[in-house]
């Protein structure tokens, strides 16, 4: 009985993780996927309680308490701003959970496996372990800790390159000639180098690609790890992950007109990537809070642009008001959502859905993309690269090609700013030099929450 109980509670895990990864594909039934997603990992766990072969309950039940504790700080007091280094953390320790796993048994069978069984750890260790040392750095870079500017050296991409091939022919050679622990080793400790040398170059404009690659290398490391352990459950849902997680990383490459490799070894914003510029731009137009106020109240259709920095200065409830404001006096308002706005896939949604903004109002780059023409105020909130017309108007721009938000259509643009920096990608903005366009500088939340008091009395 125990162990139909256990294969049911299985095949219940994974039908109910392929229903809420399907759930989490549309916003209107994200919640619901979540949820099912979970009773789907809640099954997996107390089916695997139910395992004979377990010996004592002490190390995994302080495992399960410690995860709890860990689990319960991440999720309550890590602010949805933070959402982006807090996903990073979760990639490293399920990657990490995974290359123990692989480390463990090969040690305890010393090294003496199976072709295929050697062939499935070796490469759960090498993904697991690569993916912990990346998205350590990635958390890093996005929590400020390292400059977000690609960190470059003369051959790296050779040297990385070198690094993966001894990488790989140790793994080829453990499966060819099993049972060598220090080798075993070695192979461990170079994939660790390689995932810090593999996130080095890639700066922070990129880190939506990352974090799905990420969650890929980590997906497939759990996927590995099954198939050592045979744990089905283990196979289905690591599959499930890695292959969204790599689709996902093809789609946000398509949404920057970039290929993968262009991503992972283009180093884009350093400084020879930035130095391309469409020439001089002349001075950016400061307006006054008040006319905007003014311009926003009277208008009869505003669409919002979010960027990283509605994320960095937490404006999504100020935007809310604001928008709630507007629709007090008859404005149709408007979300324009880009695919690769933020620090990860789905950053402005989250932050958006946080601050309670109805799902109908936001609309993706093709849908939106038309109704600039029609619109009398576009207010574009900490974004830069993704309505930066050079990547329409100048051939010769890093991001030529990349699909933009086409703000500089809409008779009137806003752009919220702290400053005149040039952002994480290093490329100035000729959208900040166009007539049409009125800079406000200053922290996006406290000029959107005076603005919502200004339209109220305007």
């Amino acid at each position: 009985m125990e162990t139909y109980f256990i294969e049911l509670s299985y095949l219940l895990a994974s039908i109910l993780f392929i229903l809420g990864l399907k759930g989490l594909s549309h916003p209107e039934t994200a919640k619901r996927g979540m949820h099912l997603a979970e009773f789907g990992m809640l099954m997996a766990i107390i089916g695997t309680l139910m395992h004979q072969e377990i010996v004592s309950y002490t190390w995994i039940i302080t495992g399960l308490a410690i995860g709890s504790v860990v689990g319960l700080v991440m999720g309550v007091w890590v602010p949805m701003t933070a959402m982006p280094q807090r996903t990073a953390l979760s990639h490293a320790f399920g990657a990490f959970a995974a290359a123990l796993v692989g480390i463990s048994e090969f040690y305890r069978h010393n090294g003496h496996l199976e072709t295929i069984t050697m062939s499935a750890l070796g490469f759960e260790v090498m993904l697991g372990a690569l993916t912990t040392t990346g998205s350590l750095l990635a958390f890093a870079k996005l929590q400020g800790l390292v400059r977000g500017t690609p960190l470059i050296y003369r051959g790296q991409n050779v040297f990385n390159m070198i690094l993966l091939a001894a990488t790989i022919g140790i793994f080829i050679y453990l499966i060819v000639v099993p049972g060598s622990i220090p080798l075993f080793f070695t192979m461990v400790g170079l994939a660790f180098v390689f995932g810090l040398l593999l996130v080095m170059p890639i700066g922070a404009a990129d880190m939506p690609v990352v974090m799905s690659l990420l969650n890929s290398y980590a997906g497939l490391a759990s996927a590995a790890t099954g198939f050592v352990l045979s744990n089905n459950v283990l196979i289905i849902a690591g599959t499930l992950d890695g292959f969204s997680g790599f689709i996902l990383s093809i789609l946000m490459c398509r949404a920057m007109n970039r290929s993968m490799t262009n991503v992972l070894f283009g180093a884009f914003g350093s400084a020879a990537t930035a130095s391309t510029q469409s020439g001089e731009q002349g001075a950016m137009r400061e307006v006054s809070l008040d006319d905007i106020a003014v311009q926003l109240a009277y208008a009869n259709k505003v669409i919002f642009v979010p960027g990283y920095g509605l994320a960095t200065a937490q404006a999504q409830h100020a935007v809310r008001e604001l928008a709630a404001a507007l629709e007090k006096r008859g404005v149709t308002v408007k979300y324009g959502i880009h695919p690769v706005a933020g620090r990860m896939p789905g950053h402005m949604n989250v932050l958006l859905a946080e601050a309670n903004v109805p799902y109908s109002q936001l609309y993706e780059l093709e849908q939106i993309n038309p109704e600039f023409s029609s619109t009398d105020v576009a207010v574009v909130i900490g974004a830069n690269d993704v309505v930066n017309p050079d990547a329409r108007d100048n051939p010769a721009s890093p991001i030529a090609g990349m699909p933009i938000l086409e703000v500089d259509h809409a008779k009137s643009v806003v752009v919220l700013k702290r400053g005149q920096g040039k952002g994480f990608s290093g490329l100035e903005n000729p959208l900040f030099f166009k007539p049409v366009t009125g800079m406000l500088y200053g922290d996006a939340k406290d000029t959107l929450t005076r603005m919502v008091q200004a339209v109220q009395q305007a």
